[in-house]
């Protein structure tokens, strides 16, 4: 399995990120895909990345929570470390989020151009973060349907109307976490109508971690939860699930095969 969104570099595994580490391998978790939040997280996600390299990948972004008037300079100067010998496998975690506040809501769609111009120029995946703001993303995405650009619509949580916009995208696949496991979701319905080949795992750790760990701090190991309740919906045994989503994912994060 490839966890292919997990903030393992946070403050909430400073005390036993080894462990943390550990467990995840014991689960059969191969590789760990590490999305950044904004220029004050890259040196931590890098230095997990370099102590754990070949199992922990870097991204580059500006989450949309981040966002405010000052956003664009700091981007500027984020641009800079995609440069020569870059270790990111793609940019994220980037997007829009209009669930808290929508005061930067033309800032937000502002700074997601400019890093979809990013994924193009140095032809990375895009991981693209959507919480109550499906229109004003798509608004943003609708000029690039057609282009090349590939990535994952990570965490998604919308409706079956939204998922058939995302499939319409033809680079991109799904990213699906604990969120399916919750006894109140409709994700397990909306799945019956999205081809298993547009599907990877991810944790959103230390966030949304599934039944029957709800409420507490989620870690890779617990994407075999997700898997498991993947195999429960497409009606298929674990290992197909497992195998399945890890091609896709290597299909989408090229540079981390």
């Amino acid at each position: 399995m490839i966890d292919t969104h997990s903030h393992l570099f946070a403050e909430e595994f400073a005390e036993d990120l080894p462990a943390v580490i550990e467990r995840a391998r014991a689960t059969g978790v191969s590789k760990v895909f590490m999305p950044n939040i904004d220029d004050t997280t890259i040196e931590a996600m890098l230095g997990v990345c370099t102590a754990y390299q070949g199992y922990c990948f870097p991204m580059i972004g500006f989450h949309p929570t981040s966002v405010d008037a000052d956003s664009l300079s700091r981007i500027h100067g984020m641009k800079k470390m995609l440069s020569d010998e870059h270790p990111f496998i793609a940019i994220g975690e980037v997007g829009m989020d209009l669930y808290w506040d929508k005061t930067y809501l033309k800032e937000q769609q502002k700074v997601l151009d400019i890093q979809i111009q990013w994924a193009l120029e140095y032809h990375l995946p895009l991981v693209l973060h959507c919480r109550e703001a499906f229109p004003e993303l798509f608004e943003v995405m609708e000029p690039y349907r057609t282009t090349e650009l590939s990535g994952v619509f990570h965490s998604f949580t919308g409706t079956q109307e939204e998922a058939e916009r995302v499939l319409e995208y033809a680079h991109f696949v799904i990213g699906i976490n604990g969120v399916v496991t919750f006894k109140k979701s409709t994700l397990p319905g909306i799945l019956t109508h999205i081809p298993l080949d547009r599907i990877v795992l991810e944790t959103d750790a230390p966030y949304l971690a599934p039944t029957p760990f709800r409420g507490k701090r989620n870690e890779s190991s617990y994407i075999k939860n997700v898997a498991v309740k993947l195999a429960e919906i497409y009606a298929v045994d674990f290992e197909y699930i497992d195998r399945t989503t890890t091609n896709n994912a290597l299909k989408v994060f090229k540079m981390a095969e």
